[in-house]
């Protein structure tokens, strides 16, 4: 998985939004609710997103992945190993957390995201 094309992939969903939190972490949100987290701690690229329970269960079994520090409750996984995880399923990973977390906007919110998309 390459941390810039999913950077850039965040950045161009519909309403996603992108700020620099907790010192040196880019965070990806639509309608202010996180869907991603990229850092890099101590010269180290990881990327965090959210994941359905079943997806959450598979992801952490899985070479590469750990339940996301703080978020783990929340269903989020971190990829520490970026070559664990070709292009197209990070692509696929990120374009469903930013799904998961829409649904869950109202549908107001939902409306207007359209709109400007």
């Amino acid at each position: 998985m390459n941390l810039n094309r999913a950077k850039q992939l965040c950045r161009g969903l519909p309403g996603a939004t992108e700020d620099v939190k907790w010192g040196e972490d880019l965070v990806f949100s639509v309608g202010e609710k996180m869907f991603a987290v990229a850092c890099n701690t101590a010269g180290v690229d990881k990327i965090s997103f959210k994941v359905d329970d079943d997806a959450f269960l598979a992801l952490t079994d899985r070479p590469g992945f750990i339940p996301a520090p703080y978020l783990a409750r929340a269903k989020w996984v971190q990829v520490t190993d970026l070559k664990a995880v070709s292009d197209e399923e990070g692509d696929a990973l990120l374009r469903r957390a930013y799904e998961l977390v829409f649904a869950k906007l109202t549908k107001k919110l939902q409306r207007e995201i359209r709109e400007m998309a």
